[in-house]
């Protein structure tokens, strides 16, 4: 139904939040602080995500202090900060589903050891009665920088790339069903691709055994999603997602010039240089490094403020760095 590209575009800084239940939530990349009275979902993607959900963001946060540093430890408490409220259950709904899309694929990542700095190609999520296009398509710029993939696909929900099985629960069909537990499996294992989106819709399908019918709950079966060659497949509920876990050359060596950015911005950090102090750069000469400056060399100086990047035979001083494949040194030093 369609594809969606990251672009990389840099987002400003008005906040988009949304609210739930009855406790704060405050979510960042470094983690979450709880209060006591309202549950505020809080994702720091901003101005653009606000006009693809189609509205301006519906929350207003007021107040006295600095927004970054300050707000988690003022929430809740005197300090100046108040939140005024107005729940859009609609922003709500796609807020969720962009952060449980975003759960599904990191898991995947988490459990194949792929890194979040190691960018990936698509994902692909099916959309169902509960998942649906529109919504998706609102937060898709969102979910792709969030889980580093450049494109996301949605499928129709009459698609055969993702076929779902389900098999008997045993533990709840025996005390359940008793004598009739054999009859029901045998039910359950005929179910069809349909018949599993209605039941995960409703909760419950209503079925035919031996002449009487009997109501089958989601604690009765075990639902999941067949592997595609090539995939990781992940589901929770309703929500299905495929990640593409192939690493293209190209692919490894954006991951290889992001880790990078990261160990140099790290070493200018350690260095006491001033956020705009202008550097030069030195690797000692590694394959898996030049690979990576060959295509990622101007994104690899704007994120540094390098003004040159040097890749030496030899280099007597600088930090050793290691991580996959790479084995090099890192110099840098302020720009005269």
């Amino acid at each position: 139904m369609g594809i969606y590209s990251d672009t990389g575009a840099k987002f400003g800084d008005v906040h988009c939040l949304s609210v739930s239940a009855s406790k704060v939530v405050f979510n960042t990349h470094t983690g979450c602080i709880h209060g006591k009275e309202l549950s505020v979902t809080y994702t720091s993607r901003l101005r653009d995500h606000a006009a693809k959900i189609g509205r301006d963001t519906r929350i207003a946060l007021v107040g006295a202090g600095q927004m970054g540093r300050g707000f988690g430890n003022q929430l809740g408490r005197k300090e100046g900060i108040s939140l005024s409220i107005v729940i859009d259950s609609d922003l709500e709904r796609k807020m969720q589903l962009a952060q449980q899309t975003c759960s599904l694929v990191l898991s995947i990542r988490q459990k194949e050891k792929i890194k979040v700095r190691q960018p990936l190609q698509k994902i692909m999520v099916p959309v169902s009665a509960l998942v649906k296009a529109i919504d998706l398509k609102a937060v898709a710029s969102l979910i792709l920088s969030e889980v580093n993939v450049k494109e996301l696909e949605i499928l129709a929900d009459s698609s055969d790339i993702l076929v779902k099985q389900i098999k008997p629960n045993f533990k709840t069909l025996g005390p359940k069903f008793g004598p009739k537990m054999k009859a029901v499996a045998t039910a359950i294992q005929s179910l069809t691709s349909k018949d599993i989106n209605q039941m995960e819709l409703n909760g419950a399908i209503e079925l035919l055994v031996d002449g009487d019918k009997i109501a089958l709950e989601l604690s009765d079966v075990e639902i999941s999603s067949q592997d595609i060659e090539g995939w990781l497949v992940a589901s929770s509920g309703a929500l299905t997602v495929a990640l593409d876990a192939t690493i293209s050359p190209e692919l490894k060596a954006e991951g290889i010039a992001r880790e990078l950015v990261n160990r140099i911005q790290n070493l200018r950090k350690d260095s006491g240089f001033e956020v705009t102090d202008k550097i030069v750069i030195k690797f000692l000469k590694d394959p898996f490094i030049d690979s990576a400056l060959l295509d990622n060399l101007e994104y690899i100086k704007t994120e540094t403020l390098a003004t040159e990047i040097l890749v030496e035979t030899t280099l007597n001083e600088g930090l050793p760095i290691e991580f996959d494949e790479v084995r090099s040194v890192l110099f840098i030093e302020k720009q005269n």
